[in-house]
């Protein structure tokens, strides 16, 4: 792994085994269990931390106390006796009290989907912004946990579960910790009122958004390096990108438009991370198109698409403009998969980021996507402003000359439409 936030030194990688509890009420919302705890495994593996085992339990509820059914609880601790591990890892979040009752019980180190999550997010955070959003998120999901915390806080001396805001600010009691929180969503505030007046800026200025999301490693970053030349970090991991990048893009027809790439999506995103990163999610909401990017390649495809769709209704931006970019088109020619995805028209398009050709393809689709619908205006012959309103509003493909008008043919945007062309409303023929 390339990335040095995390310690892969055989010697120090912690070794963890991972549990699953798959309730009647699971199956009733039609989850996928085995798909959740494949990603809990790559997330373990993204944290530093090497799987021993998997565990599943099905039952028809939670329990209270343990979490787990308490003959499963005898099982994992003999298991991780015989196997040397030192973290067991839940796929589903643990209250407080089931923390401490399992640490007491297991004898080892307790994280859940949710923390684990966050610690990655914490080890990847590079900006200000971005390190403030996830520990305003730790905070959050610590606070009403912290007398489940005691041993994990010392065990190993940290490890996953540790990172971020670290032991000392989470010994500290609920008062002092509430108003670090207070002081965080401050500041966040602030973050939240600056990207309100540069949206406002470039909304005036003309300036088109386009925004790059989908499930987490679909490939993303990698094509907003091979669209722009961008210098982001590409790696085939989970959450390998957190903190959004901008860069400008010269569509074919010469119009420079702004892409940002987003922070992954994954099933179950822990509440308190979607919030304390709505600020920067908010800049999908004011996306003029969003590009939904998809990992052909992936088994459980259309599940994660269904992830990214949801996720997007919650941020209210299900109703913006979208092209379905089914990325790593070369994977499924190697896998055999290529004839189960759509065929490219319409807002779906199969792509390779490596591909010359398909990069021009989507920027051909992104231009035809953005340049909106075709209408007529017609205009008095004498209305110089007028006719050079129509001008500005988009790209005058036809016009026909009179006695006493001008008729324009102009290819409108909704964007260009509502800073300039609204004022033509009266003359649309």
């Amino acid at each position: 792994m390339s990335d040095k936030t995390f310690d892969t030194n055989p010697d120090m990688m912690e070794k963890a085994i991972l549990i699953s509890l798959v309730t009647a009420k699971d199956k009733r919302n039609g989850g996928d269990p085995e798909m959740s705890l494949q990603e809990l495994a790559q997330l373990t593996e993204t944290a530093g931390v090497e799987v021993l085992a998997t565990i599943t339990q099905n039952k028809e509820s939670v329990d209270s106390k343990w979490f787990i059914g308490k003959g499963k609880v005898q099982e994992v601790k003999a298991l991780a006796d015989e196997l040397g591990a030192t973290t067991a890892i839940f796929d589903q979040e643990l209250s407080g009290a089931q923390v401490r009752n399992l640490e007491e019980s297991l004898d080892l180190k307790i994280v859940d989907r949710t923390q684990l999550i966050l610690d990655i997010f914490a080890g990847r955070a590079k900006t200000r912004e971005g390190i403030i959003q996830v520990e305003l998120a730790q905070l959050s999901y610590l606070l009403p946990r912290l007398s489940g915390q005691s041993k994990n806080l010392s065990r190993l001396g940290g490890g996953i579960g540790t990172r971020g805001p670290g032991e000392s600010k989470l010994e500290t009691d609920r008062r002092h910790i509430r108003d670090r929180i207070f002081d965080l969503k401050t500041v966040l505030e602030e973050v939240v009122r600056h990207r309100k007046l540069h949206r406002e800026r470039r909304k005036k200025a003309g300036v088109t958004q386009v925004a790059l999301v989908g499930y987490t490693n679909a490939g993303k970053s990698t094509l907003l390096r091979e669209l722009t030349n961008a210098d982001v970090y590409v790696e085939n991991q989970l959450f390998a990108t957190l903190d959004p990048t901008s860069r400008t893009l010269e569509l074919p027809n010469g119009r420079e438009i702004i892409l940002t790439d987003t922070v992954g999506f994954i099933q179950n995103l822990p509440t308190d991370l979607i919030a304390a990163f709505r600020a920067t999610l908010e800049e999908v909401c004011e996306a003029d198109l969003v590009l939904h990017v998809i990992d052909s390649s992936s088994s459980v495809r259309e599940e994660q698409i269904a992830v990214v769709n949801k996720i997007l209704g919650d941020l209210g931006a299900s109703d913006k403009p979208y092209i379905m970019v089914y990325n790593k088109r070369d994977m499924c020619v190697n896998n055999g998969s290529l004839s189960d995805l759509p065929i490219t028209g319409g807002d779906n398009l199969v792509i390779s980021a490596y591909d010359i050709g398909d990069l021009e393809l989507l920027k051909q689709s992104v231009q035809d996507k953005l340049s909106g619908d075709v209408v007529v205006f017609n205009v008095p012959a004498e209305r110089g402003d007028l006719i050079a309103l129509a001008y500005r509003s988009g790209e005058v493909i036809h016009q026909e000359v009179t006695e006493d008008s001008l008729k324009l043919t102009v290819q409108v945007s909704k964007q260009d439409y509502e800073q300039h062309g609204y004022r033509l409303k009266h003359y649309i023929e």
